[in-house]
């Protein structure tokens, strides 16, 4: 699931001098010089009367966790976002792409039980508090709450990466509460994963005889082991490599996609920092459930079931997504690839993921 806590530490010192930066306006006098969020934040103001734009803490699960709620219209469909990682908040970077699913949908973000801003506001979360159940009860408490708040009987549900465990599990439990579910980057069997992952990494490697890659792979092999905590104390120099051959993002990097979200309007230097702590944090406690699971045990879903697959990605392996969906019994079931993407298709084809949504997604909605 986390592919970027590496290379997320390593910009960590650039976070506050982005923080710090300005932009000139054009034709702007050279007093003029201005905040690139203050701007972003300005330019992406909502004008519909009847838009929705509701950031807030709200109680979920005992504790005050952030909820981000935008649309241009309150009539259109709810769509609920459960980010990966686990602790990989979606906000920082939705703004490159989510500013055009308002137009179709009212979408929810939350930044998940010790992730983000909900870890800024409670900094004092152990790693024992954290587990696979008592996140889903989260999320069930989460999707309660627009449902209710927002006087919908049915959202949509989407779950990236990690997100898309509990977007399975929650659309198993409660298939009336949703129109669709949408798995993207779609998480099945966890230990299959790693070694595919690693495996091909390896393979890709060997063909380009990198012998600082294959030394580093093979120090940590096997991988992945019998023991969780060895093998996160290695994951870091195995997605390395995987994210050098294209398994993490396909003919880009990880760092111009971060960059972006370093001058995000929603997030400021701080709340970075408290991101890059709750990564810590959820990986510590929920890297030893996350490798025991195994969702080929899902037989049956009573919702509309969605992938959107990248076809590189080999950080959650998409192939594996492939035969799981081709084994569920669900209403309707579509599985979307998308050829230049690797795990996150929305960063990587968000004009591709933004048509797919109006035209396989919002039917179901209407």
């Amino acid at each position: 699931m986390k592919n970027r806590f590496e290379r997320i530490r390593s910009t960590a010192p650039l976070i506050a001098a982005l923080a710090a930066s300005v932009i000139c306006m054009p034709c702007a006098q050279a007093d003029d010089l201005v905040d690139p969020r203050a701007v972003l934040r300005e330019a992406r103001q909502f004008l519909a009367p009847d838009a929705v734009k509701d950031d807030k803490f709200v109680p979920i699960g005992g504790i005050d966790q952030w909820i981000s709620v935008r649309g241009r219209h309150r009539d259109a469909p709810f769509l609920l976002f459960l980010h990966g990682g686990p602790g990989f908040t979606s906000i920082p970077n939705s703004y490159l792409y989510t500013a055009e699913w308002q137009e179709y949908f009212n979408v929810v973000q939350w930044d998940q039980r010790g992730a983000g801003k909900t870890f800024g506001r409670n900094p004092g979360l152990q790693p024992a508090s954290l587990s696979i159940e008592r996140a889903l009860k989260d999320a069930e408490e989460v999707a309660a709450y627009v449902r209710k708040t927002y006087g919908r009987q049915k959202i949509v549900l989407l779950g990236h990466s990690w997100g898309s465990i509990l977007g399975v599990k929650l659309a198993q439990l409660h298939p009336d509460w949703f129109h669709a579910y949408v798995g993207i980057g779609q998480a099945t069997d966890a230990r299959a994963s790693e070694t595919m992952g690693y495996q091909a990494t390896l393979a890709a490697a060997l063909a380009a005889n990198d012998t600082e890659a294959i030394k580093d792979l093979k120090e940590i092999a096997p991988y992945p082991s019998q023991d969780p905590a060895a093998d996160l104390a290695h994951l870091g120099r195995e997605r390395k490599w995987l994210a050098r051959y294209g398994g993490a993002v396909w003919r880009n990097t990880e760092a111009a996609v971060d960059a972006a979200g370093m001058i995000s309007p929603d997030y400021t230097a701080a709340d970075w920092t408290d991101r890059e702590r709750g990564l810590d944090l959820n990986l510590a406690g929920l890297w030893g459930e996350i490798t025991k699971v195994n969702l080929f045990s899902v037989k049956r879903i009573d919702c509309p079931v969605i992938l959107f697959e990248g076809r590189h990605d080999l950080n959650v392996n998409a192939q594996l997504a492939e035969r799981w969906l081709r084994q569920l019994e669900a209403p309707v079931k579509k599985l979307v690839w998308f050829e230049d993407s690797a795990h996150g298709v929305f960063d990587e084809e968000p004009g591709k993921t933004l048509v797919t949504l109006q035209a396989e997604v919002l039917p179901l909605a209407k």
